[in-house]
């Protein structure tokens, strides 16, 4: 009687414990996957936080490079029109020199030989301007170069040759260019533009490759005008080279 008592309650407890077996397993594996499922989040999240990072950088790298593409822009522009400044500078500062002349005739400054027909001069020589004001350096070139043999003994040859060696410059015509920049330096050494033709001289002579005779004339520059802008831009160029050929 005992033995059936305890066949009995064996085999009522064994089906119970085998449920509780499965029970502990299923929660340990639902646990393990719990943290799987909260791992796999966890690496999503930081995947999803570092893209957005790299897009801000990326957005705010665009951002800077087109700031500086403005900011390029506007250096261009301004170079642009500070040389366009300096050029109608000069071409205002001659046409008020010319104007001056007569008035210092008057005053006992002696009369430049008799013209030809002085009327025709002037109209050359406003012809020629004319078209340096409006960018035509080849065609301006011309005309100055016409001007200078046309008007040997013009009160306006010093204008003529300064400007005639700009406009072949500015069209590339660099031996020309250097040729009227070095006669003018040459001829009127007083005049105020005499730095920055000996300055033409040099960048006309490095175009063409010829640096030796572009240094020589760079040194004559810097010591024959020093104070003028066009000289310590001079003296700064001749520092760097020699400290490039060291």
């Amino acid at each position: 009687m005992r033995g059936a008592w305890a066949l009995a309650l064996l085999c009522f407890t064994l089906p119970a414990r085998a449920g509780l077996f499965d029970d502990d397993l299923a929660r340990q594996r639902i646990e393990q996957l719990r943290s799987d499922v909260n791992a796999l989040t966890q690496r999503i999240e930081t995947v999803n936080s570092n893209q957005l990072d790299f897009a801000n950088q990326l957005e705010s790298i665009r951002a800077d490079l087109a700031k500086l593409r403005g900011q390029q822009e506007v250096m261009f522009h301004d170079l642009d029109a500070l040389q366009k400044r300096q050029k109608d500078f000069y071409i205002d500062l001659d046409n008020r020199l010319r104007k001056l002349e007569p008035a210092a005739n008057e005053a006992g400054t002696p009369t430049p030989p008799a013209k030809v027909d002085s009327a025709k001069e002037t109209r050359d020589y406003e012809t020629a301007l004319n078209l340096l004001k409006a960018s035509k350096f080849k065609e301006a070139g011309a005309s100055f170069l016409s001007f200078i043999e046309t008007w040997p003994n013009s009160t306006m040859q010093d204008s003529a040759t300064y400007w005639g060696a700009y406009a072949h410059a500015q069209a590339k015509d660099h031996k020309q260019g250097a040729a009227l920049f070095e006669k003018f330096a040459a001829t009127w050494p007083q005049d105020e533009r005499a730095p920055d033709a000996l300055e033409g001289e040099a960048e006309s002579l490095k175009a063409l490759k010829d640096f030796k005779a572009a240094h020589a004339v760079l040194q004559k520059l810097s010591d024959k005008y020093p104070m003028s802008d066009a000289g310590k831009r001079a003296k700064r160029e001749l520092k760097l080279t020699h400290i490039k050929k060291k």
